[in-house]
């Protein structure tokens, strides 16, 4: 497996140059060779794992959409919080989230579950894990991927002005404190899963994300 400083994006490379020097981030990296010499399947495949930092540079970001941890099945991750590649089934919870987009701003539902378009429009698609065994959810939970989100959240918050920070469900709700409310947009809802109950719908997250860009002089997302 390449070292993930080689595969990250130069700008965040530098933004978060300390990190990869950092007690936890070494042992991190031992943790996924080990996972690889016992034979065990990770997603997403190694070139892919910091995707989202790949689509949306650091000084692309205009929202940040959190995720958990990457699909754990067959062919369905691809370093993007709730996205599956084309010719995936889109996912339960990507259906619903296109369900309110529909109700929110008229977006005409996709056959696909594919959101690479959304990274290029400056949504940073992070799941707060970013590795998992197949066939195994929250496999990889604990080994250090937090830490390197937390600062990836952290480093938005910090170094950038009037951001959207999209937190659905309990576990994306807990990042509130990396967060300065003050000169950033925060929305919450229930997560979109199916097991929310319908929660997350009616939220328009959409058009609050747009009408708060546009008020401050930012190029809307083309959803």
């Amino acid at each position: 497996m390449e070292t993930p400083d080689v595969q990250i994006e130069p700008s965040w490379k530098e933004v978060l140059k300390e990190e990869f020097t950092k007690p936890y981030f070494a042992p991190l990296i031992a943790f996924l060779k080990q996972e690889k010499a016992e034979g065990q399947t990770i997603y997403p495949p190694g070139k892919l794992i910091f995707n989202a930092y790949a689509l949306t540079p650091f000084d692309k970001v205009k929202a940040v959409l959190l995720g958990q941890d990457p699909y754990h099945g067959y062919g369905q991750a691809q370093g993007l919080a709730f996205s599956v590649p084309q010719g995936i089934a889109t996912p339960p919870s990507l259906v619903n989230i296109y369900k309110e987009l529909r109700d929110d701003i008229g977006y005409t539902i996709p056959n696909h579950g594919n959101l690479e378009h959304w990274a290029r429009e400056g949504i940073l698609l992070l799941n707060t894990v970013l590795t998992v065994r197949a066939g195994q959810a929250n496999s990889h939970k604990g080994k250090g991927w937090e830490q390197f989100t937390d600062a990836t959240i952290r480093a938005v918050s910090e170094r950038k002005d009037k951001i959207v920070f999209l937190l659905w469900g309990k576990p994306a709700q807990t990042k509130i404190p990396l967060i300065d409310a003050s000169k950033h947009l925060i929305l919450t809802a229930a997560h979109p899963s199916p097991m929310a109950q319908g929660a997350f719908f009616g939220c328009k997250h959409f058009s609050k994300t747009n009408e708060y860009l546009i008020q401050n002089g930012i190029e809307p997302i083309k959803w």
